[in-house]
């Protein structure tokens, strides 16, 4: 249960995806997804659901004792929650600042992810995006 820590790093994952083929990114994604820390069932609330998604799509964010932000995320679609996995990539267990300044869209820009998913499965990630940065603004006060 190491949480994102069994997680590759951004740039090492971008490399290998650079040379997959679409169904090998597919996969990959997938893979990805399944490593993504266990969100427990009693947050996957209205509340916590990402509004736009065909999939659904939870987020809960939560902050560490340092005041960094941790979130835990989950979909109910395998690809759905790949696309997740990267994006907490970018931002998970950062100063809400820092959150702030990442530029989320471009980090994820190298996977072509409209591309390579059908748009109704990726149209829900920059709500999810803007949530991070929401939360992100008001924790930075």
């Amino acid at each position: 249960m190491g949480g994102m820590t069994d997680m590759p790093p951004l740039a090492d994952l971008q490399e290998e995806y650079e040379f997959l083929d679409a169904d090998d990114r597919y996969r990959l994604l997938i893979d990805l997804g399944r490593g993504l820390e266990s969100m427990p069932d009693a947050l996957k609330t209205d509340a916590t659901l990402v509004r736009g998604c065909s999939a659904a799509v939870w987020v809960y964010p939560t902050v560490l004792e340092d005041g960094r932000l941790h979130f835990l995320a989950d979909s109910n679609a395998a690809i759905t929650k790949g696309i997740i996995a990267l994006v907490l990539l970018t931002v998970q267990d950062r100063a809400p600042a820092e959150i702030g300044a990442t530029d989320i869209e471009g980090a994820l820009a190298p996977f072509d992810l409209k591309n390579q998913l059908s748009s109704n499965r990726t149209q829900g990630i920059p709500n999810m995006i803007a949530l991070i940065r929401e939360t992100a603004g008001r924790y930075a006060g």
